[in-house]
């Protein structure tokens, strides 16, 4: 620790040997400093503010009906990528700042240079963007602010019809493509129906349910055969035991066991009514009387019928034969029953032969079942991808029609406007830097000057430098003299120091005013 402190004296008194040098190198630097603030030229901002409501009535309520694009995400990426070198490159030229440029190199140079000074600041809360930038001619700084709020503007309508465009042709191609694929997987099954007919069915069963219902119906066909050959056969039987009957004879017998059905119909009428006014009246009640008198007369009616018949019987001995009511009933059944079994046998054949074909494609039922549902696989892919573009289509053209008539609103809060004082540098900050600049190059002078010729104070320290043996040392004796030339040399040097920090005081004081009365 000692040796450190007695190190750092040392450094600090050949510093003060070297004082004068170290406040010449401090004026040099201070004046030099001062004059390179004082040349950085004034700087102007110019600035705008611009909110984007992205917020509609229509786009919550069309929610869920179209697609629609995320706009805050939007805005916000036209944002950050908004200071590229074509849309520079365009302001450069809305700005007029090609004026003056002669060469391909400058236009390269004055475009880096906007892109590094151009600031576009977002709270992204708000969605309030700021343009910002700084330029030595008012006029010009505006007119970049401007044609950069009016590309900002243009560009995020041009990329929204570019990407409503883009996406409209592309769906429309595919549109075109899966319609040519429908159409192909159309065709194709189209083909396969029409090869395989005969093994299509309406009710979407498979083959072996079909076949397992034409075994049934069958099965019910040869059972309704048999029971018609049954009852044809005991038709037959009945015929063969049923013997004819003729008309009785005279007039007088009985009626009731021939049947005349236009009278007995009638008969039967008279006789119910006859039973319902007897419960209620007499015999001799008029409507009884007359009742009476018109059955008598029907059954009158038909003995006349029933002779007329046996007269014609008489005549033509052959027909009476047929006149036995059950005869003629049986010989119907029998006909019908005839005709039944017919049709009921061709019913069996037929579905003898369905049962039979649909056996022997029993083996080709599960290829023609694969290939069909292999075919109508794809085409229920091709129709659903088609059908849901379609759709997205339409969902994209109304989206771009909501984007049209909704679309994001650009306002403009604060107009381009330029500071009415310069914004840049900042004087008032650089002057005390650069004071503190000068104090620090004079006193990096001194140390340098006292180590490149350093001076030795102690015995001690001559001794580690040089490496030899010290014979003795010799004490100055300070007299009135050098003692007042010691005082006034140091009074000369605070002078100077307080000259310097004095020059810029009165400077920061001068900058002030000046500051003051220019607002």
């Amino acid at each position: 620790m000692d040796e450190l402190l007695r190190q750092a004296a040392t450094i600090m008194r050949g510093m003060w040997k070297r004082r004068w040098l170290g406040i010449a190198v401090a004026w040099v630097v201070g004046v030099a400093s001062v004059a390179a603030v004082l040349a950085i030229p004034d700087k102007y901002e110019a600035s705008a503010r611009i909110f984007v409501d992205t917020q509609t009535v229509l786009r919550p309520l069309m929610s869920g009906l179209v697609m629609q694009p995320n706009i805050d995400q939007q805005v916000m990426m036209l944002s950050r990528t908004l200071i590229t070198r074509p849309n520079v490159e365009k302001l450069i030229r809305m700005a007029d700042l090609d004026l003056k440029i002669e060469s391909k190199a400058d236009k390269d140079a004055l475009t880096e240079e906007l892109m590094k000074s151009l600031k576009i600041a977002n709270t992204t809360r708000d969605n309030i963007y700021t343009i910002n930038f700084r330029d030595t001619q008012p006029e010009n700084a505006k007119r970049v602010v401007q044609s950069l709020v009016s590309i900002f503007v243009e560009s995020n309508l041009g990329d929204a019809r570019r990407d409503t465009e883009s996406a409209r042709k592309f769906i429309d191609e595919q549109i075109t493509t899966y319609e040519q694929k429908l159409e192909d997987a159309e065709a194709r099954l189209k083909d396969f129906k029409l090869r395989n007919l005969g093994t299509q069915n309406s009710e979407g069963k498979d083959h072996f349910a079909r076949m397992t219902e034409a075994g049934a119906v069958l099965e019910q066909s040869k059972l309704a055969l048999r029971e018609a050959e049954q009852s044809r056969d005991a038709l037959r039987r009945q015929l063969l035991g049923e013997e004819p009957q003729l008309l009785p004879n005279g007039f007088q017998e009985s009626i009731s066991g021939v049947s005349v059905p236009e009278i007995d119909g009638r008969l039967d009428a008279m006789q119910r009514n006859l039973d319902n006014m007897l419960s209620r009246f007499t015999e001799k009640h008029p409507d009884v009387v007359s009742t009476r008198r018109l059955i008598k007369d029907l059954e009158d009616q038909k003995r006349k019928e029933l002779a007329a018949r046996r007269a014609a019987a008489l005549a033509n001995p052959t027909t009476s034969v047929s006149t036995n009511p059950v005869h003629q009933q049986l010989s119907i059944s029998a006909s019908e029953t005839e005709a039944k079994v017919a049709a009921l046998t061709t019913r069996v054949a037929e579905y003898q032969a369905r049962y039979d074909r649909m056996q022997q494609e029993v083996k080709l039922m599960p290829q023609i079942e694969a290939e069909f549902a292999q075919l109508n696989r794809d085409y229920e892919i091709n129709k659903k991808n088609y059908e849901q573009l379609v759709q997205r289509r339409e969902s994209a053209s109304m989206g771009s029609e909501i984007n049209s008539s909704a679309g994001v609103d650009f306002r403009l809060i604060d107009p381009p406007r330029v500071s009415p004082k310069p914004v840049a540098p900042n004087r008032a900050l650089f002057l005390p830097l650069t004071l503190l600049l000068a104090l620090a190059a004079g006193v990096a002078a001194t140390i340098a000057a006292s180590q490149l010729r350093p001076m030795f104070f102690d015995s001690r320290s001559l001794r580690e430098a040089c490496g030899l043996p010290l014979l003795g040392t010799v004490s100055m004796i300070t007299d009135e003299v050098r003692k007042r030339r010691e005082r006034s040399d140091l009074l000369r040097f605070a002078a100077a120091c307080i000259s310097l920090v004095g020059a810029y005081g009165a400077g920061l004081a001068a900058l002030f005013l000046l500051s003051a009365r220019t607002g």
